[in-house]
């Protein structure tokens, strides 16, 4: 008997909380989303695939057979590439990236880089000489930089120049 008197004694507690306390919320909860319609829009038309053959009568190439890049002019008649008969200088046997410019010499009107080899050589280079792999002519020599012209071939065989420069080591 005593849990039964236990058990309606905590029905009537319970009800007693579940009084117009919240209601407001509960209202607020319930009819949030009463006017809120979502709109999707319809999918765009598919359009039906169309295959393209590739025959001899287009002018495409066909991107399934290998082909050799053709020369686009200048590289290929020799306008632009360098003169590979002039006798080389020493410099032309280091690659740029192992010489370092270490010094500066102005004489006689002349501006000259002092230049250091991997080896541990020192060479004075001023405008006009030759450096590095790539057919490199000093175009500029200032106290703290060395300007190179050089001359690199690509793939379809055509020369380009491309500068370079070496800045003074500290």
């Amino acid at each position: 008997m005593k849990g039964l008197s236990t058990l309606v004694l905590a029905a009537l507690l319970l009800s007693a909380c579940g009084g117009e306390e919240f209601q407001d919320l509960r209202d607020f909860v319930n009819n949030a989303g009463a006017d809120m319609r979502g709109k999707v829009e319809p999918p765009p038309d598919i359009k039906p695939y169309e295959p393209f053959a590739y025959d001899n009568s287009t002018a495409l190439p066909d991107p399934f057979k290998p082909r050799k890049a053709e020369a686009r002019g200048k590289g290929g008649s020799g306008q632009n590439q360098p003169d590979f008969n002039r006798p080389k200088e020493e410099l032309e046997d280091y690659p740029l990236e192992s010489l370092k410019m270490v010094g500066y010499l102005y004489r006689k009107g002349v501006g000259y880089a002092v230049i250091r080899s991997a080896e541990g050589k020192i060479y004075r280079v001023r405008t006009g000489n030759y450096m590095g792999l790539n057919f490199g002519q000093i175009i500029s020599v200032s106290e703290t930089e060395l300007k190179i012209k050089e001359m690199v071939q690509d793939s379809a065989g055509d020369w380009t120049e491309r500068e370079s420069s070496l800045q003074l080591a500290e």
